[in-house]
């Protein structure tokens, strides 16, 4: 973890049209909060399912798997992970996974599962970006990390920035219709609202976007043991020389990093820092189990970790990730 320069990780805020946009749905649709969602969760996780996800490394002494449809799919690949002591707001133990819609056509953006460790029920809901004249559409990228703060989520847009979503817009299409609409449809047709079959949709609010091109931003966390707490951003590259992390003071008003340091490990997923110790989840393909590299000075260390690791997040005295590959997606602990 070397010192490096900060500039090329500077952002500028670039609100636009999304506050408008999201705020004109906003008054067509009811919002529902984090808690009615997950009471109308409609899915439900298996706690010490998908044990492959683990391969050859000892398991866990606790985990959740996806249900099987979300197992099995090859539409949807998880990939970012928050959870509400992130947040320091919402006032029930969630998890807060994104997803990404992989196949090239037919475009369905991206999705994040509300989760709850207490009872094992879950409920997705699609992120939307929306206009002023109150239309939207689905976001097309790889959300590779996600982070929640307050009420507001930062999602990984990996060549652009951060994308924010404010919790308190999560929208409930059935509050102004008696169905879904068309599964296969997204936005307003025919006085009608549509989100692909979602009930929830949570447009957009505003972002940050990088001022000089270059910087990657493929994974996002929360370090609340520093003072002021900061937002944690990072690269995926496969060579071991130029894969950098930065962190921001929150909240996030000026968008000049406070550090970025050269990490010097490659295939990087996820990383977070916590009581000064750095936490990068390492991958290594499909099938084969990945790393958790720690470091609180001198050289890293390297401890099991599963098959397709990516983001992370701090929830009590154990680091937690969540796994992408069919059959293997769990979201788990292990400790700090």
């Amino acid at each position: 973890m070397v010192p490096t320069d900060v500039a090329p990780f500077t952002l500028r805020q670039a609100t636009g049209t999304l506050a408008e946009g999201a705020a004109k749905l906003a008054g067509e649709l009811d919002a529902a909060t984090v808690e009615t969602v997950l009471a109308e969760a409609n899915r439900n996780a298996v706690r010490k399912g998908a044990p492959a996800a683990f391969g050859s490394m000892a398991r866990p002494s606790e985990w959740y798997a996806f249900d099987g449809g979300d197992q099995e799919t090859v539409d949807w690949y998880p990939q970012g992970l928050t959870c509400g002591e992130d947040s320091g707001s919402l006032s029930v133990p969630v998890f807060v996974v994104t997803w990404y819609y992989r196949p090239e056509a037919g475009e369905r953006g991206i999705r994040v599962s509300f989760l709850s460790p207490q009872t094992l029920k879950y409920r997705n809901a699609l992120l939307v970006e929306a206009k002023p004249d109150g239309s939207y559409r689905p976001i097309d990228i790889h959300a590779g990390g996600v982070a929640c703060y307050g009420h507001l989520l930062y999602v990984a847009d990996t060549t652009r920035g951060l994308r924010v979503f404010d919790l308190t817009k999560v929208l409930d299409l059935r509050s102004k219709q008696g169905d879904l609409g068309d599964p296969e449809r997204i936005g307003r047709h025919g006085g009608k609202f549509h989100a692909f079959g979602y009930r929830y949709v949570i447009p957009q609010t505003d972002a940050w976007q990088v001022v000089t091109k270059g910087a990657r931003f493929s994974f996002v966390g929360v370090d609340r043991t520093t003072t002021p707490h900061t937002l944690i951003s990072g690269e995926y590259v496969d060579d071991e020389t130029t894969g950098r992390v930065a962190r921001w003071n929150l909240d996030l008003t000026d968008g000049v990093p406070r550090d970025a340091y050269v990490m010097g490990q490659k295939k990087v997923q996820g990383a977070i820092s916590h009581n000064g110790t750095w936490y990068l989840s390492q991958a290594a393909g499909s099938t084969a189990n990945g790393k958790l590299l720690v470091h609180s000075g001198g050289e890293f260390a390297a401890r099991p970790f599963p098959i397709g690791p990516e983001d992370l997040t701090a929830l009590g005295s154990k680091v937690w990730s969540v796994t992408e590959f069919k059959g293997k997606r769990v979201v788990f602990g292990v400790s700090l």
